[in-house]
Formats: C-alpha cells, sequence, structure tokens
C-alpha cells in the first residue's frame, strides 16, 4: 500500500512506530493501520549513546508495527528531541517585486529571515513563518495578494546538533528504514494533543519524556518558542531508586503504580510494598515518602519549564488556554494540581486526540508524540484533497520536507 505512512518515537525509554493509511470515501482521512513498541536503552537524555541497541529497538517496534499493518514498512517519520536542539527567533526584509506581493516574494523574506548565523557543526530542522508584515500593516498571517513595497517576516528556526541527527538518522538506516524527516517531537505531539483553538488563543505544550522535558508555546497559531530541559522521567525513577533503596526497574513500576507529584493528593495512612535488593525482603513504607521524593524532582522540571515558557515574549495573561501536559511522567498523580500551582494558569493532560481510530492502549499522553508523527506523515500523502485544517498541515510538511532534506544532504 503505497500511502501507509509511519510515525517512529525513539525515546530514552521505548521505541514506538505507528503505521496509517487512508479511510473513508475520498480515501483523505488517516485511520491506524498498525504500532509496534519495544523498549529501548539506546538513548540518554534524548541523544543516541549506544547505536546497537538503538537500532535492534528501532528494528524490533517496526517489525511489530509491519506485522500488525500487514504491510511491508521502508520509510519513516522520526521524532527529534535532546538538550542539543535550540530554537531561535528571526527577522527577514525584503523589497517587493511588482507592487503586489506573491509566493516567491514569501520565500525570499523567509530565506532573508533564515540566514542568520549558526555554527556549522549544527543545522536547521525547522522554519516556522510567524507574522508578516507588509509597509506599515503588523500582524498579516498570508500576504500573498497584498500591495505594498516592502515585506518583512518572523520566523522561528529550530536548530540540532549535525552529529547527533545524523546518528539517529544512520540508526534508522541500519534498522531498514529510511528516514525521509526529523520532527522535533514537542512539535509533533502538539499536532495530535493541541485543538486549533488552543493554538490560537495561546498554549504551551509540555511533553515530560523519559530523558528530557520539550517545551512549546503557540499564540494566534504560530510557534513563538521552543525548548529542550534535561530532564525527565528517568530523573525521578533514579531519585526513587535511590531513595527507596530499590531497583530502577522495580522503581519504575512503583512510580507508574504509586507515584505521586504532590503529597496533596496522599492519604496519611497510605502504605506501599517496596522489593528489597540482594534477597532481602519487601518492605512497607509510607506513600507520602514517595511524594516527598518524587515532589521536589518534578517540581524543578516544571519551574525550568515555567521559565523557557516566559522567554516566549507573552505573559499569562496571552496564553488563555494555559498548558497542556503530555509524556508518560504527566500521568504521576498530582501532576496537574502541581503544575497549575507553578505555571499559575490552567492545566490540562494531553490525550492523541487529533488521530481517530488508536487503539485504547495508545489513549495515552506517552504516545501523543508518535500519534503526531503519523499525522505529520499521512498529511504529506493524504492531505491536498482534505480538510483546510490538513491542507495547512499539508503546507507545513512540505516546507520543512524540503528544508530537512536540503540541510541534512
Amino acid at each position: 500500500m503505497k500511502d501507509v505512512v509511519v510515525g517512529l518515537d525513539v525515546g530514552t525509554s521505548k521505541v514506538c512506530a505507528l503505521a496509517v493509511g487512508p479511510v473513508g470515501d475520498n480515501g483523505h482521512k488517516p485511520a491506524v493501520l498498525g504500532y509496534g513498541v519495544a523498549p529501548c536503552s539506546g538513548l540518554r537524555k534524548g541523544v543516541v549513546v549506544n547505536i546497537d541497541a538503538t537500532v535492534e529497538a528501532i528494528r524490533a517496534a517496526v517489525a511489530e508495527a509491519s506485522r500488525s499493518a500487514g504491510v511491508r514498512i521502508g520509510s519513516v517519520i522520526s521524532g527529534l528531541s535532546g538538550a542539543h536542539i535550540l530554537g531561535l527567533s528571526s527577522h527577514g526584509a525584503v523589497g517587493v517585486r511588482g507592487g503586489e506581493v506573491g509566493a516567491r516574494d514569501v520565500a525570499r523574506v523567509i530565506e532573508a529571515a533564515r540566514t542568520v548565523a549558526i555554527p556549522p557543526e549544527r543545522q536547521v530542522i525547522h522554519v516556522l513563518p510567524q507574522r508578516f508584515r507588509v509597509d506599515d500593516q503588523e500582524g498579516v498571517r498570508d500576504p500573498v495578494g497584498m500591495a505594498g513595497v516592502r515585506l518583512e517576516a518572523n520566523i522561528h528556526l529550530v536548530t540540532a546538533a549535525r552529529t547527533s541527527s545524523q546518528t539517529l538518522a544512520r540508526c534508522c538506516e541500519r534498522a531498514g528504514v529510511s528516514p525521509t524527516m526529523l520532527v522535533f517531537e514537542p512539535l509533533a505531539s502538539a499536532e495530535a494533543a493541541l485543538y486549533e483553538e488552543e493554538r490560537e488563543l495561546g498554549a504551551a505544550l509540555v511533553d515530560i519524556g523519559g530523558g528530557t522535558t520539550d517545551i512549546a508555546v503557540f499564540y494566534q497559531g504560530a510557534v513563538l518558542h521552543t525548548a529542550v530541559v534535561p530532564l525527565g522521567g528517568s530523573h525521578l525513577t533514579n531519585d526513587l531508586a535511590a531513595g527507596l533503596r530499590t531497583s530502577f526497574a522495580d522503581a519504575e513500576q512503583l512510580k507508574l503504580s504509586f507515584g505521586v507529584a504532590t503529597n496533596l493528593v496522599v492519604g496519611r495512612e497510605e502504605t506501599v510494598q517496596v522489593p528489597g535488593v540482594g534477597g532481602r525482603p519487601p518492605r512497607p513504607v509510607p506513600r507520602r515518602l514517595l511524594g516527598e521524593i518524587l515532589g521536589p524532582r518534578m517540581e524543578e522540571i516544571l519551574e525550568l519549564a515555567r521559565r523557557e515558557m516566559a522567554r516566549a515574549g507573552v505573559g499569562a495573561e496571552d496564553l488563555v488556554s494555559g498548558v497542556v501536559l503530555v509524556g508518560g511522567s504527566s500521568l504521576l498523580e498530582g501532576s496537574q494540581e502541581l503544575a497549575e500551582r507553578i505555571f499559575n494558569l490552567p492545566v490540562r493532560k494531553g490525550l492523541p486526540v487529533n488521530l481517530a481510530g488508536l487503539p485504547e492502549e495508545l489513549m495515552k499522553p506517552m504516545y501523543t508524540t508518535v500519534a503526531g508523527l503519523a499525522l505529520y506523515a499521512a498529511a504529506g500523502r493524504l492531505g491536498r484533497n482534505g480538510s483546510r485544517a490538513g491542507h495547512r498541515l499539508a503546507q507545513r510538511f512540505r516546507l520543512r520536507v524540503s528544508d530537512w532534506l536540503s540541510e541534512f544532504f
């Protein structure tokens, strides 16, 4: 099936592949065909540190997705994260040819805006237009057709370390799939978890992954700021393992089953059984002890995310839709309450609601990234005659594909 497309989320704790294809009378709506999930130990803080382990995890996840979808998978769109990723905003201006803004003028002004000094060891992953200005008219979203003599553009660039992105791409190739594009993960998560009105009114997406926490701030439909905090769920698990003197695997299970981000949601009489190490028997501990260990780290992660959001240049009054938390650690009981206190904004937990037909086991915050990657991929194949929202997504997809290919190859 030539229209089958695959999103691949290569994370610090797991690799997930999601295959989607067209459904409906006109075949322009993506539907889930199959998926695969495999544990991964080859990344640290979102960056590949063990190629063999990463390749095996990718191969296993893709093979499972291929079997469940009943198709051969040859190419993927992969997510990219890590502390090496940096976002910056830029401005450009050009003269309008012929007195009326055309598509070539828009391309020229975006090219002028992206001509900034970037070290040779870095590459541009995304070029995201924010707003245009035609002469004295500010806040223009689509300047094509407007009369004027001067066109200006504000854009947001997402850059990454060339070696890190190339290493991830090579891992995909060694696993038998071709990465047609790398997408900064919170942008993919936003495609799956944010509603269109949230982008318009102003919202921040905070993706607490295994090794990093990724942030993307949206206002009036545009990306204002992106950032990566080098802390995530694995740091919570490490803290718990050290504090409870138990193994990492047992600490992870305790975090998932009984972990809390604040003790305000824990009863004083609650206890949990902590497995011993070295043949020692399990022992009961107050559940509040888990909150005393996990709470400060969770607060640190959210506080760092708040500082990054402040750098977007918009105040809390501009983020009318508040904050959307995704990623596995957003499931910690009390995380929403803690985030509302730190951000002083309304907070909700995000789910991959924008991809219809997801199986129930994938309708969780930790699968928003792979769902968003699949939406990116589907927009490129299926969005040409779809809805207006789908068409806009397809346009963004094609721009990013051409940009990444020119930079990477």
